[in-house]
């Protein structure tokens, strides 16, 4: 497999640049967690969670060749598969009155 080092920046990695393995097409993941184990070791695991974002080079338009790893705070990773034969949430139905 191959790998790319990629920056990551905020958080705890603040400024690091870690090897990544790439895909098949040459990117890296669109996520990147990483598990950081509890001081006492009794409790969960924290993990960190950094979002692929192309680094910006001052071009119009370019295909992307370089990417860096940005700190999610809140550890969503945004990557819910919306199907369009799924329904919604009951919460969101107008079928259902909201109910």
């Amino acid at each position: 497999m191959k790998s790319e080092d990629i920056p990551f920046l905020g958080g705890p990695l603040d400024g690091r640049t870690l090897p990544v393995m790439v895909t098949a097409t040459g990117n890296p993941p669109k996520v990147y967690k990483v598990p950081v184990p509890d001081l006492e070791g009794d409790g969960p695991a924290t993990v960190l969670v950094y979002r692929r974002e192309p680094v910006p080079d001052g071009r119009a338009v370019r295909l992307v060749q370089k990417w860096r790893y940005v700190f999610v705070p809140d550890g969503k990773t945004g990557t819910v598969l919306k199907w369009p034969w799924s329904k919604g949430s009951s919460k969101e139905s107008p079928e259902t009155g909201g109910k």
